[in-house]
Parts: C-alpha cells; structure tokens; sequence
C-alpha cells in the first residue's frame, strides 16, 4: 500500500514526542473539549523499552514537510497481540499507518491488533471498520473531582498498610499481586517482573513511593499503583493499577486503596484522581467505582481484528 502523491514517511524517534503529544492535544481537544494525553504521557510512551521506534513507529509528512500523521503499533510479551495507537485527520493516511502496523502483525499467525477509538472520532471509527475491526469492550475514564478536603480512609481490620516499593521485595510482592489479580484477564497482565520494573523506571511521571501495598495475615493481597500522568493537563492524580487477590475480595480492600489515593491526591492539592476501567471486567469494578463518587468522563471503544 502506498502513500498519497507528495506525503512521506520515516521511522518516529523519541525527538517526536512534543510535536506528537501536541498534534494529539489539538485532534482531542477539537472531539473532546481537553486534550486525551499530557506531553509527559506521551512521552513515556515512547520511552518505554518495550517500544523499538526505529521499527514500530511511523512519522508521515505532507509536501512541506509537516505532520500528516502518527502510529505505533506495539506487541505485547508473547506478540499475540498489537497495540496500535495512531493520529492523523486525514483518512488515507490512517488506511496507510494501519496497513503498517498490520504488515508488523502478519510476521505471526493469529495475531490480533487492537486499536482504541474514542467515541466521538466518527473518521477514525470509519477507517477500523472498513479494514475488518469490530468493537470488542469499551474502556471508561473515570474521575472524581475534591470538593473540600478528603480525609484517610482507616484500614479494615486486621490489613497492614506498606506504602512505597523502595526495595526489591517490595516490587516482586507488588508484582506478584497484579499478575494474581489480573490471571482472569490475560490482555491484562502485566508484563514480566524485569519488563514491568524497567518500564515504570523509564517514566517521569512515576516514583516508587507511589505504589501501595496491602497485606493481609502477612501476605500482600492488595496494591494501588499510581502516578501523575494527568497533573499538567487535568492538575489530577492518576490509578494506573488496581488489585485485589481473589482470596482476599470482599473486605473492602478495594474502596479502601482507592480513597487512600484519593487522600494522598488531594493532600497534594490536586483536583481530583483519574483512572480508567474496561467495561468488560469480570470483577464489578465500574459499581466500585461509581461507588466511590467516580463518574465516566470519556469512552474509548476498543476495536479488534485478527491478522
């Protein structure tokens, strides 16, 4: 498949992510009123050691040398599955960023890609559709905005709070916690212990003492993983992982770990905590969530096709 007459394309480079994360804003702002993804968001994308730029990402540029349109298409542990994250307004152009990221997909047999569409982008909806994809769940982004101050939530009984994973220990138990968590939803799991350690330390917006882990008779069964993907765009603080071990379900662990966040952001003076759910979640977190005073702000349909 070939571009347009007088558009080009070349590898993305990590130097992409301010022209990329500004493209992105102004495309999201024009749908949403707010821009989807912060400049810092961006950027740790792209700084991720699962991502190889050189062969994974696409810059494509018009006859004078302007953006035209972004995609990264990045597979997952096993490369059973391609996460496609592309940008552009002009249809062609993400029919030719598409057939990229399938061309990287087809190397496998049975591979699927996976392209998330935020509900209001009717183009880039028409553009999946037309190649094949189907929507297979949605994810919601949650939020709860402070309405004075938020006060710490008291332990359940017999839970024994640890905050931070400043050492090793602490990170595998955290670890080991998400991947138990999450076995119900393998398109869920976290990477492996040295990938999954690499990448939260290749982000700017994410420290260790950010991470919370609740341990039961000894054991942890619990953790929040948070960081401030969300502070300059939204002045929020961000969940970027909830879990809670199947043993240990049921005691209000969850409530608990999220108000927990919840104080923490607004002790720091933010607005408000952020997270995202997918509404096909075999545990009943979206009820948690509305629960807890957090209400949907933004949908994001995830499409799918195997290549």
């Amino acid at each position: 498949m070939k571009l347009p007459d007088g558009y080009t394309a070349r590898p993305m480079r990590l130097t992409d992510a301010a022209l990329v994360a500004e493209r992105s804003a102004a495309y999201t702002t024009a749908l949403l009123g707010f821009a989807k993804h912060s400049a810092e968001d961006v950027a740790n994308y792209l700084r991720d050691p699962a991502i190889n730029l050189a062969t994974d990402g696409w810059v494509v540029l018009d006859a004078a040398g302007e953006f035209a349109g972004s995609a990264t298409a990045v597979a997952n542990s096993d490369a059973s599955l391609i996460n496609v994250d592309i940008l552009s307004d002009t249809p062609l152009i993400l029919n030719w960023l598409l057939h990229q990221a399938e061309q990287k997909a087809g190397r496998g047999r049975g591979v699927v890609v996976r392209v998330g569409v935020v509900q209001e982008d009717e183009r880039l909806a028409e553009v999946v559709a037309g190649r094949g994809y189907a929507v297979d769940t949605a994810v919601q982004r949650m939020r709860i905005t402070f309405e004075g101050a938020v006060p710490a939530p008291a332990a359940p009984d017999e839970v024994v709070v640890r905050r931070g994973a400043l050492d090793e220990a602490s990170r595998r138990a955290a670890h080991a916690v998400l991947m138990e968590a999450f076995a119900e939803q393998p398109t869920a799991l976290p990477r492996q212990y040295e990938e999954w350690v690499a990448s939260r330390e290749s982000r700017s917006t994410f420290d260790w003492s950010q991470v919370t882990i609740a341990e039961l008779d000894g054991q942890p069964v619990g953790v929040t993983e948070c960081n401030d993907n969300f502070v300059s765009t939204d002045n929020c603080g961000y969940v970027g992982r909830l879990a809670v071990v199947p043993s240990a379900r049921g005691r209000g662990l969850a409530k608990f770990l999220l108000r927990t966040a919840f104080a923490t952001d607004a002790t720091a003076g933010r607005a408000g905590t952020i997270l995202h759910v997918d509404t096909h979640n075999p545990t009943p977190a979206l009820a948690l969530y509305t629960a807890v005073g957090m209400h949907p702000d933004l949908t994001t349909n995830i499409w799918l096709r195997t290549v």
